[in-house]
């Protein structure tokens, strides 16, 4: 080798070693950034899912401060899931439907991340007059709950409509929780640590439990790399 010609390419060799050492990083966590979870704001959610007074909202929504009251008589509020990702639902206790296979997954996501406590769930009963504490407990005995990873909640008719309706965009019925107001919804929603809604999922269906626990990974990555 021309020793002359090797020490004029020497900067130039130095260059691209360096240079692929800042840039390969760089790029892949370019790429990484792209696998980010969508931010769901009320303008991003079909229209009809949305409460006419936010329709207009287009960043820095969160679910809203909330009180209910859990299997076990003790008030949950949103302190209880701060800085938690959490998946939560609708259902009632009754449900001879969508509920049954809607319960055996979360049953299952439970299971699946019983050891992980960053993960938790929340289930809304939409007849709570019906599902009191006593109903709940039998309920969450039946399905398996963890006291402290699931709770599974009653509380004020109107309060639970207005969080269906104005934070988890997860109906298309109208009405505001009046006595014959009633909703019913198969979707799970998956909530991040700032209360922000990263995805929508099935909850009857196997393939969206699937996409669910792939999505919440990489939340959890995203969460990782801050």
């Amino acid at each position: 080798m021309d020793f002359k010609f090797f020490k004029k390419s020497l900067p130039t060799l130095i260059f691209l070693v360096v240079f692929s050492a800042v840039a390969i990083p760089v790029f892949y966590h370019l790429l990484k950034v792209d696998k980010k979870l969508k931010i769901y704001n009320p303008v991003d959610v079909n229209p009809r899912l949305v409460d006419e007074s936010i329709l207009h909202v287009t960043k820095n929504h969160r679910i809203a401060d909330f009180e209910l009251t859990n299997q076990n008589g003790e008030i949950i509020t949103n302190n209880n899931y701060k800085n938690k990702i959490y998946i939560a639902d609708f259902f009632f206790t009754r449900c001879q439907t969508i509920c049954i296979a809607m319960a055996y997954n979360m049953s299952e996501l439970q299971d699946f991340y019983k050891n992980d406590n960053n993960i938790m769930f929340l289930s809304h009963s939409v007849t709570p007059v019906i599902d009191s504490v006593s109903v709940l407990k039998e309920y969450a005995d039946r399905k398996g709950v963890i006291d402290g990873k699931w709770n599974v909640t009653t509380g004020s008719k109107k309060h639970i409509y207005e969080l269906a309706r104005k934070s988890y965009f997860a109906v298309l019925d109208e009405g505001n929780g009046d006595e014959n107001d009633f909703i019913h919804t198969e979707q799970f929603v998956l909530v991040d640590k700032e209360r922000r809604i990263r995805g929508y999922y099935d909850g009857t269906e196997k393939e969206d439990m699937e996409k669910l626990k792939k999505d919440i990974t990489l939340l959890k990555e995203e969460y990782a790399s801050k």
